[in-house]
């Protein structure tokens, strides 16, 4: 019997105590899954950043803390975590936020916003160029980063990838490195920011990345806040270089009542929603790497201390 700690918020463990139970069960793991035990009992921890378990010196017994995150930057600088540390990257996960890339990019593509708010009633017989002849950008190519390619791809995009080491992706335009970003950044008539939060990527979109971008482009970000320097994207926004913007994650949240990306009406604010984790598909992946821990094989989704993801 191997104990797991559910170290998270009580409402989250009525979700996922049962998909948990069932999918070691099926894996022939016998577990007590707990949300209470003692730190040298506990063979591994699934844990939630916001969780009050911030110190992990007295579990000494634990193989592996296992986020339900996707993010990490909240707890991989944390000097009491030895263990090693997995981020959540599930189907669940990536196929919404796909959809919810996917969706807005075709929004901002198609100019649907001049139509469904017309109060004028103005009657426009213009159409958009087609999705062959609109460049899109993804900063970022972890898994999500690749997902949300291969769907834009697949409708006809052309689609450019930026990543901070080199990676080949079959259908994708891909740079690196501080020498690739700007090639990546001047075709971009829509930009998609899925990268990390880590000291490397913060303000990566600031006046001097966004006087590169093609006047007139749109950003979406679903990625992390910290990714915008908010003075120099409220400055492009209202000067028209870029000419809307799609932000569902940000430096505080919720998004203060008094902040200008709610006063302007070319942003789009959606309050963190493009993608959660699911807690049945979320438990596949917690089983699959409890089973790999129980055998010896490498976990999968090992965070890099190092690189911060």
């Amino acid at each position: 019997m191997i104990n797991i700690l559910f170290a998270a918020r009580p409402e989250q463990f009525e979700l996922y105590e049962a998909p948990l139970l069932q999918g070691l069960a099926q894996r022939g793991i016998h577990a007590n899954v707990t949300t209470d035990c003692p730190p040298a009992d506990v063979d591994y921890v699934v844990y939630a950043p916001s969780s009050t378990l911030q110190d992990f010196t007295p579990y000494t017994r634990c193989k592996a803390v296992l986020s339900l995150w996707a993010g990490v930057e909240k707890i991989v600088g944390n000097a009491s975590l030895t263990q090693p540390l997995c981020r959540m990257v599930d189907s669940g996960l990536r196929d919404g936020m796909v959809e919810w890339v996917v969706g807005h990019t075709l929004r901002y593509h198609l100019g649907m916003d001049r139509h469904i708010v017309n109060p004028n009633h103005i009657w426009r017989e213009s159409h958009p160029p087609l999705a062959q002849d609109r460049p899109v950008t993804i900063l970022g190519l972890g898994a999500l980063g690749q997902a949300c390619a291969a769907a834009l791809t697949a409708l006809n995009f052309p689609v450019s990838g930026w990543s901070r080491g080199p990676k080949q992706i079959d259908g994708l335009t891909c740079h690196h490195g501080p020498d690739g970003l700007k090639p990546a950044l001047q075709s971009a008539e829509i930009l998609i920011l899925l990268l990390p939060d880590t000291p490397e990527t913060e303000h990566v979109i600031n006046a001097q990345t966004l006087a590169q971008m093609p006047r007139g482009s749109t950003i979406i970000n679903p990625g992390r806040g910290p990714l915008i320097e908010d003075t120099a994207l409220l400055a492009a926004l209202k000067e028209g270089h870029i000419s809307a913007a799609c932000l569902d994650v940000f430096r505080v949240e919720p998004l203060p009542q008094d902040h200008p990306y709610w006063h302007l009406p070319n942003v789009t604010v959606t309050p963190h929603i493009a993608s959660g984790t699911r807690p049945t598909t979320a438990a596949e992946v917690l089983v699959e790497n409890i089973a790999r821990g129980e055998t010896g094989a490498p976990f999968v989704h090992l965070v890099d201390r190092t690189a911060g993801y």
